[in-house]
């Protein structure tokens, strides 16, 4: 194997052009070499190929006749190329942009080769060249090209060429573009690259992670080896003291997005979080995971290994899937769990949310881990105490009696999670508006409380008020949901107040901006946000929101003669302190 590409051998010795290293390559037949050239020569432009004195070459050697291959380039020569220069040139002098003109061109370029493109050939520019190309390294230095190259790898993944290419594209440091295409999949090289970047993305982007997670789950789920690879390197970097829980968080949000594209990765992660140590939890939890159901019976066997003295390790009860399902069993009404089992799903649920391991011992000394189980009793009682509330459909009159035991609850981080999905099913309900009669529903309330609480479930109870927001509320008349939301936006005021700014306002500059959101609601926005708020602001809070402020639509009905209203005095001072784009 290594003779067969000593020093460029496999990409010089192919150049085609008659010549023998020391006379022991067969000659070629001059009369089929003549037949070929005259052939090449005779199509249209046959000047402007590449490939031409190469061609040439063969066919002088080969005793061609000068006065014919000048008479045949020449006769054949149209000067599309030409012509399309001239062409641009009058546009420019016409009055058309530069930019314009070049982006019309490299377009209508870009269609005729995805139109005409063939991989077969473009596999035999190396076969012609012996080299990279010069003008490829150049066509990578642009990003229309480059963007050309990614879309014809995606529809021609097996092209040398175009492989060799998102190499080259690599190599020159524009692996960050790389995050959604195929072809990166197919070479380790690349795709360790890409892989490096999406990570450092989602380090360095605190605000826009989500997104961040998005693109690198794509990436990353695009093939099984693809997902092995990324996985084992993740859980090696998820051992580092330093962002070790973030390589976690990421490692599990890619799980995340491989099951909810329908692929049973359960074997994976269990050999990966080493399940396999312990037969009967593994096994448990296998069976759960790959139904995405939970069984007594596997619940059975987990609670008798969680609550023997020497137990498995807590990591694997915190897998995000299995302890999804034990919210889901415990907190979403309608749910019924055999009154003998029931407990067993509460100490796991508790367990998973309030043991912590300990390391302990000298340095240098194998450590031990003991368990700190100091909280598990009182959150045990929490969730039954939730959990009984819950489970039952009560009116919002009962609700009332029980508020002192939610709110108490409440500020455990389980319970509250347990609480959101307990609203969030029971206020999608169709006709819950509908039946509603109080200004802002206690299942609503609860959710200030918990946001006040607990800094992590911001996104989770914007997600589900954005949800609310927005779903079509047909039954109640056009006042009552202008009410509605208004309440929904009050809720939103008070996530923004409690430190979840950007995302609400940039949420609501979205509706505004697409313009299917009553102006009324904008402007009862700005007010709340403006009687909430005082200096110093951040740049980009300015930015997102002086636009919304300043607009004479949402605003105009809010200033007064001076400047002595809040409309006016927000803008002065942000046109005061703060560069404004």
């Amino acid at each position: 194997m290594d003779d067969e590409f000593d020093d460029d051998k496999g990409w010089d010795g192919d150049l085609g052009d008659g010549e023998s290293e020391g006379g022991e390559e067969p000659v070629e037949n001059p009369q089929e070499v003549l037949r070929e050239c005259l052939e090449k020569f005779s199509t249209p432009d046959y000047i402007m190929e590449p490939g031409i004195f190469t061609q040439l070459k063969r066919y002088f050697q080969a005793g061609g006749n000068p006065e014919q291959v000048i008479e045949l380039l020449s006769h054949n020569y149209n000067a599309v190329a030409q012509m399309a220069n001239l062409l641009a040139e009058w546009l420019i002098l016409g009055g058309v942009k530069v930019t314009d003109v070049q982006a019309m061109v490299e377009n209508h370029l870009k269609d005729m080769i995805l139109k005409t493109f063939d991989p077969k050939k473009a596999d035999t520019i190396f076969t012609e060249e012996g080299e990279t190309p010069a003008w490829l390294t150049e066509m990578i230095e642009h990003p229309t090209w480059r963007s050309l190259i990614y879309r014809l790898a995606e529809e021609y993944p097996d092209c040398l060429m175009l492989n060799f290419t998102i190499k080259l594209i690599s190599d020159a440091g524009f692996q960050g573009e790389i995050t959604s295409i195929s072809t990166a999949a197919q070479q380790i090289e690349v795709f360790s690259r890409v892989l490096k970047t999406t990570i450092s993305s989602f380090l360095q982007n605190s605000e826009d992670w989500q997104n961040s997670i998005s693109e690198c789950a794509k990436m990353v789920c695009h093939g099984q080896h693809t997902y092995v690879y990324s996985q084992v390197l993740l859980q090696v970097l998820s051992q580092e003291l330093k962002g070790g829980s973030n390589m976690k968080r990421l490692s599990q949000e890619i799980t995340r997005c491989a099951q909810q594209n329908q692929h049973d990765v359960t074997p994976i992660t269990m050999a990966l979080n080493g399940a396999a140590r312990y037969p009967q939890a593994c096994q448990a939890l296998t069976s759960m995971l790959s139904r995405n159901s939970l069984n007594p019976a596997d619940i059975t066997v987990l609670f008798r290994n969680y609550s023997a003295l020497d137990p498995p390790p807590i990591d694997l009860v915190r897998t995000p899937q299995f302890l999804e399902l034990l919210v889901d069993s415990l907190f979403k009404p309608g749910v019924k769990l055999n009154p003998e089992h029931k407990p067993k799903y509460i100490y796991l649920l508790a367990y998973a949310a309030s043991v912590c391991e300990v390391s302990s011992g000298k340095k240098g000394q194998t450590a031990r881990k003991t368990l700190n189980k100091d909280e598990l009793k009182a959150t045990i009682q929490a969730i039954e105490k939730v959990h009984s509330i819950c489970n039952i459909n009560k009116g919002s009159t009962e609700l009332i009696a029980e508020l002192s035991t939610l709110y108490q609850c409440i500020r455990f981080p389980v319970v509250s999670v347990g609480v959101v999905r307990w609203v969030e099913s029971t206020v999608t309900e169709p006709s819950y508006f509908k039946l509603c009669t109080e200004h802002t529903p206690i299942h609503l309330a609860l959710l200030d409380e918990v946001v006040t609480c607990h800094l992590l479930l911001h996104p989770k109870v914007l997600q589900l008020l954005i949800q609310l927001f927005e779903s079509k509320q047909d039954e109640l008349e056009i006042l009552v949901q202008l009410e509605m939301r208004k309440m929904l936006l009050d809720r939103m005021v008070n996530l923004l107040s409690r430190g979840c700014v950007v995302p609400v306002v940039k949420y609501i500059k979205q509706c505004w901006l697409r313009g299917d959101t009553d102006i009324s609601l904008i402007r009862y926005f700005v007010t709340e946000v403006l009687e909430a708020i005082a200096p110093p602001y951040t740049p980009e809070f300015v930015q997102l929101f002086l636009p919304m402020v300043e607009n004479e639509e949402i605003t105009g009905t809010m200033r007064g003669d001076g400047d002595n209203d809040p409309v006016s005095e927000f803008i002065v001072h942000c046109k005061a302190h703060y560069m404004v784009l």
